[in-house]
């Protein structure tokens, strides 16, 4: 039985001609895409602008080199972004990141579309932390983030965070895989957390916290990403340091 691709959706409210330019801007891609780290804007040249890549602006088509492809439709003002993944195994090199890449995806529209509802794709400051976590724990329980188990999009949340924030806000995003909720004073910024898949690299998994804040001066931030990283170092199951 043939595996359908998977296809992955948000909607934006904003119109197409809004959203587009943040599929064909640089500038623009960063404020959504990945995360803060020295090889981003070559990630998105390659992804974005590559040889093989093919764009239709009048219908809102764009084709990551006959892979992933994005479109865009328009419904009553705002905009359904989707992505439609290749199928499983059209390029076997990558076959064993596949989840992943799904996953990320997954995640990138939702920073997409915080970033322009709440802030016009203004720019962000990102922090990204992965890595192994012990056996049967979660992002979500090393965060102190149990109680929102069961929430809905939409619910509001206060919690005392184990990286000792007090954090206030709404949920965005319930996945299989990852949650995203709203920080009301980093901003609001957007906090995404989750379980990274299995494979061949990562045996038993791992999990990835990716949190983004806006507003923040570059005090305020250095101790929030000092605060943040230390606290992920010191995690049960996290990997001796060399």
């Amino acid at each position: 039985m043939t595996e359908t691709p998977p296809v992955i959706e948000v909607t934006v409210a904003a119109a197409p001609s809004v959203v587009w330019p943040a599929l064909r801007d640089p500038e623009l891609l960063r404020r959504w895409h990945g995360w803060d780290c020295e090889g981003l804007d070559d990630e998105i040249r390659q992804i974005y602008f590559g040889d093989d890549v093919t764009e239709d602006a009048e219908a809102f088509i764009l084709a990551l080199g006959g892979a992933d492809r994005f479109s865009l439709h328009e419904h009553d003002g705002t905009t359904l972004v989707r992505i439609t993944r290749p199928p499983r195994g059209a390029d076997p090199a990558t076959d064993d990141w596949y989840d992943d890449v799904t996953e990320g995806w997954t995640t990138f529209l939702q920073f997409l579309k915080f970033g322009i509802e709440r802030h016009g794709l203004d720019e962000r400051r990102t922090l990204f932390l992965e890595g192994p976590v012990a056996d049967g724990d979660s992002a979500r329980h090393l965060l102190g983030l149990d109680k929102l188990a069961g929430l809905t999009v939409g619910d509001h949340f206060t919690a005392v965070a184990d990286t000792g924030d007090l954090l206030h806000g709404v949920v965005c995003f319930v996945g299989e895989h990852q949650t995203a909720v709203s920080v009301d004073d980093l901003g609001p910024g957007l906090l995404q957390f989750g379980e990274q898949p299995v494979n061949a690299a990562r045996p038993n998994g791992g999990a990835q916290i990716l949190l983004a804040a806006y507003g923040l001066d570059d005090e305020e931030w250095a101790e929030l990403e000092q605060r943040w990283t230390e606290w992920w170092q010191a995690r049960p199951g996290a990997e001796p340091a060399t």
